[in-house]
């Protein structure tokens, strides 16, 4: 019996905290948006570049659905929720997988 497909949404973001004056201040914004995020969207988000940095940072989002309509949307509300902060979105690089099942 065949399996269901299911779709990952991948978000990278580069994003600039200009009021930012040190590590702590950056640690401080991310987690609030990792949390908000995930409890928003079940999404799951890491700091992948930029640790060393206290005005910039990369982010990657990863979230999961039984469909490509949701799983864009969903994709499209962090975004929409990355933009609406008091820092700046640079970078947004996009993108849906499809799993196939077995």
């Amino acid at each position: 019996m065949r399996q269901p497909d299911g779709y990952v949404g991948i978000l990278a973001v580069e994003i600039h905290f200009p009021e930012n004056s040190s590590l702590k201040d950056k640690r401080q914004h991310l987690r609030s948006l990792k949390a908000g995020l995930a409890r928003k969207l079940g999404a799951s988000v890491a700091e992948v570049g930029y640790h060393e940095l206290w005005q910039r940072s990369r982010i990657i989002l990863s979230l999961c659905s039984n469909s490509y309509q949701e799983t864009g949307r969903a994709l499209d509300l962090a975004a929409g929720s990355l933009e609406q902060r008091d820092y700046q979105v640079l970078v947004v690089h996009r993108e849906i997988v499809k799993v196939e099942g077995d």
